[in-house]
Order: structure tokens, then sequence, then C-alpha cells
């Protein structure tokens, strides 16, 4: 790969497959004069299932890959590595690295917005099996928020669902009716249900469809994006290490034809994808 043509400077956005891509979508609306690095370890995907040390060795892996072709900070795009890495890779691993490098997650700015957003104090997750069983979207809340109940529901057919371009079929309607149905039994009293995985806006037309209209549907992407957005405003000099060419380079540790093909689903334009080994 030709790492002269990558930018130094860039933003960098991590995903286990082709869910982060929801989120590069917002950030370019929001802040589109920058530039973007985009890296889906979909040789490896789905990470839901898989163990804390797996998860946390193979994202530590696609971070280190991405502050070696020049990203000044890594957005984890992904719930179940912001669950299961994100805190380990601050802790033991950014303080080794090269001063002013930053990883941040998806959770935090989610739950910010979702304790906000909730009149009857009853939150729904709809996540991966890892996102759930990590716990960590009700740690987060509870630490803003003690008085909120969270209910999860694991979703272990979503993202196949996804992947296989088997969104909008009628087969799909069947899973997401179910699990959502099925967190709503929990707890009938939930009114915002969120989105913990960024495969799921993808179903969005079927959560709709079987979402009671009280209750409200929390994606990820505009928020991620604009906490994005408030902490380069917070950060100067973070903010001032960053290029700004307006560029978008994507890389994937699968086919890069594939990648390409299922990318212009999310992203709404044909892009150009290189394949890179972690």
């Amino acid at each position: 790969m030709n790492q002269s043509l990558t930018p130094s400077g860039a933003i960098g956005v991590f995903d286990s497959g082709y869910g982060g891509l929801t989120i590069l979508r917002q950030m370019r609306q929001l802040l589109p004069e920058y530039d973007y690095i985009y890296l889906g370890d979909n040789a490896r995907a789905p990470y839901g299932s898989r163990s804390f040390d797996v998860i946390y060795r193979y994202t530590l892996e696609a971070v280190e890959a991405l502050f070696a072709r020049g990203c000044r900070i890594v957005i984890l795009a992904c719930n179940t590595a912001s669950a299961k890495a994100l805190r380990s890779i601050q802790q033991n691993d950014l303080p080794h690295m090269e001063p002013g490098l930053r990883v941040l997650g998806v959770i935090r700015p989610t739950v910010e917005v979702v304790c906000e957003l909730t009149q009857t104090r009853h939150v729904g997750i709809l996540a991966t099996a890892g996102t759930i069983n990590s716990g960590s979207y009700g740690m987060e809340i509870h630490k803003i928020a003690p008085d909120i109940v969270v209910t999860g529901q694991a979703c272990p057919m979503w993202v196949p669902l996804v992947e296989n371009y088997e969104f909008d079929s009628p087969g799909a309607d069947y899973f997401v009716k179910k699990r959502i149905e099925g967190i709503l039994r929990q707890d009938p009293d939930i009114d915002t249900l969120v989105l913990a995985c960024t495969h799921y806006p993808l179903l969005m037309n079927k959560i709709v469809k079987y979402t009671p209209a009280g209750v409200r549907i929390v994606p990820q992407g505009e928020y991620v994006a604009d906490s994005l957005r408030r902490y380069l405003a917070r950060h100067t000099d973070m903010d001032q290490s960053l290029s700004r060419g307006g560029t978008c380079r994507y890389f994937t540790t699968e086919d890069a034809e594939k990648f390409r093909e299922s990318a212009s689903l999310f992203m709404h334009e044909p892009i150009q994808v290189d394949h890179v080994e972690l």
C-alpha cells in the first residue's frame, strides 16, 4: 500500500465490519473538512460473540495500524470494541505510545444523549451479545443517572441480516419483530430504545415498523459525530494537529472488491478500498 497517499493527521474510524460506516457518514456530513481513514476488520468479523481478550487484541492491532498511517485520533465506531477494549487501550497502551494520540468510543456520547431523552427513565439497549454481556451501557448510564432502569436485548441475527443484504427482505421482519417485542415485554415502560450496534440503522425501516409510536429510537451516528465536534472544540491542540483535505480512505482486512460493493450501500457513493493485513 502506498502510505504516501495517506495524509498525516487524519481521523481514524475503526469497526469490525461495515457498521461503523454509518458513524463515518455522519462525521463526514458534520465535519467534511477533515481527512478520514476507515478500517474494517471484516476478515475477523463479527466481534459480538468473541471473548474479551480476543476483542481487545484485535482492536489494539487496528488502532496501531491507524496510528501508523498518520491518524492522531481513532474512533472505535464499534460498540463491542468500545465495550470490551476501549478502557484497556486507554489505560494500558496509550501511555506507552506517542504523546497526544487519543482513542475514543461510541458508548459515552450515546449514553449522554439517552439520559436527556428518556422521560419514563426506562431505557432499552438493542445490541450484540458481546455488548449486552459486558454491561457497559448500564454502567455508563448509571454513572450519569443512577435512577434509570436499563434493559438489554441481544439481537444475534441482526448483523448477519445486514451483512448479507437481507436488511430490507421480508425475512428480516421476523427477527426484528421478535427482539423488539422481547425487550418491551421485559419492560413495558421503556420509552427510549438505543440501537447500540452501528449495523442496526440499516434495519431502521423494520425497527420503526415494529416499535410502538411512543417509543423513541436512538441511532448513534449523529450523536457520535456531534460529540467528536464538541471534543475537538474543547481540545484545540488535537484539532490543530488534524489535516483538512476533505479526503477519505478505506481499508479492509477482507477482499477489497467485496468491501467496496457492500460499503457503497452504507456511504451512498462509490468508494475506493485497499486491502490491509493486521
